[in-house]
């Protein structure tokens, strides 16, 4: 058996990735010449490279790791499952205890009215199961021109065909003739950046009611569907102001289309409930999930689907055509019922909503007083920081627009912590463990990180 060692060197290690490794949302060449970190180890909130350096992980990994890195209650959970049932498929009028025993847990933890679930991998299935679920409902319902899918432009649901057609990233849909047909995109609620010449309130009517447009235009006899994350994550953390979903709400109410709430980043206690359906009163059809569902600890998502859409996919016989490989993974399935005992036994979700939300995000805020950073935001543990040239003028971006959030990211690597650049936004969206201490530092090393990255953008021009 050949073992994975940690003890390698660094520049070993860099090269070998570099020969045979292609690494997901980068330039695999310039990364190569560069050099790949190399993380070794993980405990709490913190992470380790090969070269012993200790970086706080300010990202939860990829939004996924609410209870933390290192917990041997999911390692000995998953140890025993595999132990006794290593692996078996849900096909063939077949299941296994672990798929049973989290499809009606999760059950529980969602809103009423979301009494399944369909599993698979990840959260880009998750939204690819969503596409084939709204297309196939509207044909069981017998309203089969009910095709087109409204989403978002800067919204994300995966980078499969499907859930990157949904997606409104168009840096994704520049590479391999996306969206499919059938998907529509309507503007964000994006106010820093989209609607600053409007108060917040009269902003997020508008773009709630540019849905109402886009299905009149569209037309309601052939609009399947509307998808949208509660608060958009990778899209850099967009936050709706307060009137968004109310009027979003009233304009699904009064027509004949589903909603599907994008929890993927979202849910499992990451805006202080455990969905952010929750968060903000909203009432999904179809609910995908994944990421802090195993907390990262293994890959696994799903769909949460609603009493009225089994009654098309269920209620009316015959086979959904559509599964994976991995559907409901007994190791997995382990996995995400050690993660839930986790959440619930220490009240993380409520801790969020009362204990460390409101205190890291108090700190979070009052990084918006320092000259490079036009807005600071939070709701829950997802926060962001708006990068400007100019606090005379604080929407109107950098010239060369990105770089300066490039080289604000490195810097926070270099001084020992993980934040996510997305165009001039830094993100973060830390472990639901996060303690005081640990948030104190976070928000002392982002400004730290500021004052470097201004002293640089300063002194080669970039600033007014």
């Amino acid at each position: 058996m050949t073992a994975v060692s940690n003890t390698y060197p660094t520049a070993a290690l860099r090269e070998a990735d570099a020969a045979h490794h292609i690494h997901p949302f980068s330039d695999t060449k310039a990364l190569n010449e560069e050099g790949s970190r190399i993380i070794t180890h993980a405990q709490g909130v913190w992470l380790t490279d090969s070269d012993g350096n200790r970086i706080l992980d300010g990202m939860a990994g990829l939004w996924c790791v609410q209870v933390g890195h290192g917990r041997t209650e999911i390692a000995d959970a998953v140890h025993a499952q595999m132990s006794e049932l290593s692996y078996y498929n849900t096909f063939f009028k077949t299941t296994h205890p672990p798929a049973v025993a989290l499809a009606e847990r999760l059950a529980k933890l969602a809103p009423p009215h979301l009494n399944r679930v369909f599993f698979c991998s990840s959260g880009s299935e998750a939204n690819d199961t969503v596409f084939r679920m709204v297309r196939h409902y509207w044909d069981q319902m017998g309203k089969p021109d009910k095709k087109v899918i409204i989403g978002r432009w800067n919204g994300y649901h995966g980078s499969t065909l499907a859930g990157a057609s949904l997606g409104g990233m168009k840096a994704m849909h520049a590479q391999g003739g996306l969206p499919v047909p059938g998907v529509h995109h309507i503007d964000q609620p994006y106010w820093f950046g989209e609607g600053h010449d409007m108060s917040p309130e009269a902003f997020g009517l508008k773009m709630a009611r540019e849905l109402e447009r886009a299905i009149d235009e569209l037309g309601e006899d052939t609009v399947g569907a509307f998808i949208a994350e509660p608060v958009q994550g990778a899209g850099g953390v967009i936050i709706p102001p307060d009137s968004y979903w109310p009027e979003v709400k009233r304009i699904l109410n009064e027509r004949d289309i589903l909603f599907v709430a994008d929890e993927v980043i979202c849910g499992f206690g990451r805006l202080g409930e455990w969905f952010g359906s929750q968060f903000y009163g909203l009432e999904p059809d179809l609910m995908p999930i994944a990421k802090g569902l195993t907390s990262g600890y293994l890959p696994m998502g799903g769909v949460l689907v609603s009493d009225r859409v089994c009654e098309g996919l269920i209620g009316k016989g015959g086979d959904f055509n559509h599964g994976y490989t991995y559907s409901g993974h007994p190791a997995c399935a382990a996995a995400a019922l050690a993660n839930l005992d986790i959440i619930e036994s220490e009240g993380l979700v409520e801790r969020v909503k009362t204990d460390i939300g409101p205190y890291l995000q108090e700190r979070w805020l009052g990084l918006g007083d320092h000259p490079l950073v036009g807005e600071a935001r939070m709701t829950g543990l997802m926060g962001a920081l708006e990068l400007v040239p100019s606090k005379a003028d604080l929407h109107r971006p950098f010239k060369d627009a990105g770089v300066p959030g490039l080289l604000c990211r490195d810097i926070s690597f270099e001084k020992g912590m993980v934040m996510r650049a997305v165009r001039d936004s830094m993100i973060i969206s830390p472990p639901l463990v996060l303690t005081h201490e640990e948030a104190d530092h976070l928000v002392a090393t982002a400004l730290a990180t500021l004052d470097e990255t201004h002293r640089i953008l300063k002194r080669d021009g970039w600033l007014d």
